[in-house]
């Protein structure tokens, strides 16, 4: 009876730990990443000026934030899921408003595909370094809105004191109101209605310029392949939205498998998503990749050196 138990507390060991190196080898991939794009970034300054590249840096470094926050989140989960609330309410805070920044950002850089292809004489008027960082300063306003709102029912639908106590660190057990339902539905409903119509309308408006225009139509096709990608990356996005539901078929039909179905779904909306960011630019931009393929490859140059010569071969 005994060895049965512990047989089987080895095997959800074991599986646990191959979860969690899987999950933080993903992480620090990523992260790697991103972290190369983001230092070739910084040690060019032709990218300064361009807020294409602005953008996309931001986009590259949500998702770092937003990795790890998410990869801490699952750690804890396995080895230490009941944490203090309130360190629980600020990681969730980071974790919703990055999460929401994906989609915005991604609207972001589709607009401004689409002034420089549809209207390229007024694209270094309306698109500037300035007005980049007020968009990015935006972008976080309004990623942090709903995090800071389940915040807010929270402390007016509990005593203070839940604050100082110990919970389960996952945002259905810490914001399980009526209120935060309604308010996810509502948020979620708008955040993606909004991105999609810009999604949709800057593709089109594409399309119609690469018809029109012969002469810009190799930049319009890039720019429509773009706006593809970003359509793929929020599609990907929006499968964290459809997650509870898929728990809700899934687990009934196989409750032995619950933990693998969690573990597959936070991989498929939380992991893979962000994958997809270094190929929208870092790999298909030429300007990009040159950069990288010249900063890097001087840094691992091989230098050969040639054996000295003994006294013997000199005389």
């Amino acid at each position: 009876m005994n060895s049965t138990i512990n047989e089987q507390a080895f095997v959800r060991f074991e599986e646990m730990l191959t979860k969690n190196v899987i999950t933080i080898f993903l992480g620090v991939t990523i992260n790697s990443i991103n972290g190369m794009f983001v230092f070739t970034f910084v040690m060019n300054s032709i990218f300064y000026s361009d807020p294409r590249y602005i953008l996309y840096i931001h986009l590259v470094i949500n998702d770092m934030i937003m990795t790890s926050v998410t990869v801490f989140l699952y750690m804890l989960s396995c080895f230490w899921p009941f944490i203090n609330v309130s360190f629980c309410c600020i990681l969730l805070i980071i974790a919703s408003a990055t999460h929401k920044n994906t989609p915005l950002t991604l609207a972001g850089m589709a607009i401004e595909r689409y002034i420089a292809v549809c209207r390229p004489l007024h694209h270094p008027q309306i698109c500037t370094v300035r007005r980049t960082r007020i968009l990015i300063g935006l972008i976080w306003g309004v990623g942090l809105i709903p995090g800071v709102t389940d915040l807010i029912i929270v402390t007016a639908t509990q005593p203070l004191s839940f604050f100082s106590t110990v919970a389960l660190c996952r945002a259905s057990y810490i914001y399980n109101t009526i209120y935060h339902i309604e308010k996810n539905k509502a948020v979620q409903g708008i955040y993606m209605l909004f991105v999609w119509m810009v999604l949709v309308f800057t593709y089109c408006k594409v399309l119609v310029a690469a018809r029109k225009v012969s002469t810009n139509a190799i930049s319009a096709r890039k720019a429509q392949s773009t706006i593809l990608l970003h359509g793929a990356q929020l599609m990907l996005c929006m499968l964290s939205y459809i997650t509870p539901i898929l728990d809700l078929i899934l687990v009934p039909l196989f409750p032995m498998h619950q933990y693998h179905i969690f573990f597959f779904n936070y991989l498929l909306t939380n992991i893979i998503p962000r994958l997809l960011t270094p190929l929208i630019y870092g790999v298909r931009d030429q300007k990009f990749a040159a950069q990288i393929k010249a900063h890097f490859s001087s840094r691992f140059m091989i230098v050969t050196v040639e054996p000295a010569k003994s006294v013997l071969d000199v005389c």
